[in-house]
């Protein structure tokens, strides 16, 4: 601090009571005033003072002197001396040099008193100190001073009543929101302790209720499981008799079978094509289980449209009103198609049947577009437009849901299922594509068949390489019109040639030189199919054994040595898996072929349980062609030296229907 250039002593007050603290106090309030010090520095001022006065109260020879310095302005000084080792205490000394311009503790000195100075500074020009203080000390000295003093202190007292006042208001009202508060917090905690209940309740319910739908979920899942599991056991079940129904109608309007009526020609044709129109439903109830289930893959070849419109074109002219043009173009392609050609098959027969069924006067066509999409992405889009009945708006997105068909007049002598759009949707989702319907009630209906022209699902590797090629008869699609593919042909069947072990032509004999295969064993739980197989080997075979009984299977073939063996898979007992393992092994038989007759389709057959089969032919599609491919002669090597006992005579058992 710049030191003092002059002072002038204002007042001079000795400390001994209470009331010379309170004195002091209220002169350098005086003082400052009259310095032009206000506000906040007159507070921090006259504050420091008071409590330096009041913590010194009692010390030897204590004063305070008030004055007017000049330093590069006027300061007012308040100077405490006082004698001994007193001293203010530290906290007060660290707040006096931070609330004020100038703080300092000084001695002892000569005469052994101590001095703590106080200043703050003013904004009074230095040039006015002289008559500054002589106003101050006129003031000071003056007798209303007294009097000031004590009204002061009334007002203080009052102020200080009232702000008790005040105060006792507050805590009252403090303690009133405390009372309400604690009526609140009650109420928030017995409303808690209720919604903690409810939602213990809730969340119990909900538990339940997610117990209850995954069990829902699982008993779903198995009802599914079920249901497919039906569709496929019936289908396959209902495969057999309904082969044998259309087999059996065959044979009676050969040419070379016995002269039939007009009339009995006419009842037996509408049982062949009823039969054919069973085995489209069954195949299709079949195909939909196994596209639910999975098993349904695609087979990617490289497709040529051409004769596959053809083949539609004359599958499905037949089939159409006589005032409907059914109109499919010989579509030249510019880009190759490799996608799966029996299910593209599939899809566009049961859109186009769909179409002819609704259609009974104008068109149906069948528009085939190549599109080369931005991305690299070439497609094929097919459209079929019909000018037939329409369809409902609000029935636009029930038509792709299973069993379900459009109700009115019109499904009247139309036969369906309700499964033509699904199954179609569920085989081009297969093949990466989109299937999409437009239509509008009395202006026909637009079918787009969207999918892409290469499909990059691989195909299953699981067809052996057979020893002697034979015909794909389980490539070919199931039928979904009267006109169905060729069933085995055959005569009604007769019981003893259902018998195990019985045979149908000459004694067996070993196979020798060019010509039809000596002796055929035919092993099969099936009766009626066994009873229609046999004409189908005429000039095939010499002699036929048809085997019904699976168990002696292995001792039949050891002791006839035929030239081949027909095979069905699916058999009680003993499975046709088994008893080709069983003549693999067995080295008196290891050498006579086997071909494999199932009704089971291709991707159901587990092939590699099945190594060495010269081929796998298809039941319901089996022609006689088809035998003759597998029935070219070779030769045979000869029996083993050792004789060979020959089996017991089998007892004839009543058989189950497949």
């Amino acid at each position: 601090m710049t030191p003092a250039r002059s002072a002038h002593d204002v007042l001079t007050i000795a400390l001994r009571k209470p009331g010379d603290v309170i004195t002091l106090r209220r002169c350098t309030q005086t003082v400052c005033r009259a310095a032009g010090l206000t506000g906040s520095p007159l507070v921090r001022l006259t504050t420091v003072v008071s409590e330096a006065g009041e913590h010194l109260l009692g010390v030897p020879g204590l004063s305070a002197h008030l004055r007017l310095e000049e330093t590069d302005t006027v300061m007012v000084t308040v100077r405490i001396r006082w004698h001994g080792d007193s001293r203010p205490p530290a906290p007060l000394l660290t707040a006096a040099g931070r609330l004020l311009d100038d703080s300092r503790l000084t001695g002892p000195h000569e005469d052994g008193h101590h001095e703590l100075v106080l200043a703050q500074r003013t904004e009074t020009p230095p040039a006015s100190l002289g008559d500054l203080a002589a106003d101050v000390r006129a003031t000071l000295a003056d007798g209303s001073t007294a009097a000031d003093l004590i009204e002061a202190l009334r007002t203080q007292n009052g102020q200080l009543l009232a702000a008790l006042e005040e105060s006792q208001r507050q805590q009252d009202e403090l303690q009133r929101l405390n009372a309400e508060l604690e009526e609140t917090n009650a109420g928030v905690m017995a409303l808690y302790s209720e919604l903690a209940g409810e939602l213990q309740a809730t969340n119990t319910g909900v538990v339940a209720l997610y117990a209850e739908l995954e069990d829902k979920s699982r008993q779903l899942e198995l009802a599914n499981e079920y249901k497919n599991r039906f569709w496929a056991n019936v289908s396959h079940e209902l495969r057999s008799p309904v082969n044998s129904i259309i087999a059996l109608a065959r044979l009676l309007l050969d040419a070379s079978a016995d002269p039939l009526s007009d009339e009995q020609r006419q009842q037996v044709a509408l049982v062949q094509a009823s039969g054919s129109t069973l085995l489209a439903l069954v195949d299709e109830l079949l195909d939909v289980a196994k596209a639910e289930s999975g098993h349904l893959e695609p087979h990617p070849t490289d497709v040529d449209l051409r004769p596959l419109l053809h083949q539609l074109r004359g599958t499905l002219r037949g089939t159409a009103h006589p005032q409907v043009e059914l109109a499919i173009p010989d579509h030249v392609q510019q880009q190759p198609l490799v996608t799966d050609e029996v299910m593209l098959t599939r899809i566009l027969r049961n859109v186009l049947s769909n179409a002819l069924k609704f259609t009974a006067d104008g068109h149906v066509s069948l528009d085939v577009t190549e599109q080369d999409r931005t991305g690299g992405d070439p497609r094929f889009v097919f459209r079929v437009r019909d000018s037939g009945i329409g369809i409902p708006a609000n029935e636009l997105d029930r038509v792709f849901e299973e069993f379900y068909q459009v109700q009115g007049p019109h499904q009247r002598g139309r036969a369906g299922t309700g499964l033509g759009l699904p199954y179609a949707r569920r085989l081009t989702e297969l093949l990466g594509g989109t299937l999409t319907l437009h239509s509008e009630t009395g202006h026909g209906t637009t079918v787009t068949l969207d999918i892409p022209a290469r499909l990059t699902t691989p195909a299953p590797q699981n067809t052996p390489a057979p020893e002697v090629p034979a015909p794909d008869t389980q490539a070919g699609p199931p039928p979904t019109d009267p006109q169905a593919p060729e069933a085995p042909a055959g005569p009604p069947p007769a019981g003893p040639q259902a018998q195990a072990g019985t045979p149908t032509g000459p004694a067996p004999r070993p196979a020798t030189g060019p010509g039809p295969t000596a002796h055929v064993v035919v092993i099969d739980d099936d009766a009626t199919f066994l009873a229609t197989l046999p004409p189908l080997l005429d000039g095939l075979a010499a002699s036929v054994t048809t085997l019904s009984d699976s168990t002696r299977a292995a001792a039949t073939v050891a002791h006839e040595q035929p030239g081949l063996v027909l095979l069905d898979l699916t058999m009680p007992t003993t499975d046709g898996y088994t008893v080709h393992r069983t003549l693999a092994a067995d080295p008196r038989t290891e050498h006579i072929p086997v071909v494999v007759l199932t009704a089971l389709e291709a991707g159901q057959v587990d092939h590699a349980r099945l190594p060495g089969v010269r081929a796998v032919l298809n039941k319901t599609r089996l022609t006689a062609p088809d035998l003759a491919a597998v029935l070219t002669p070779h030769p045979t090597p000869p029996p083993p030296a050792a004789p060979t006992p020959p089996p017991t005579p089998p007892h004839p058992r009543a058989e189950e229907p497949r």
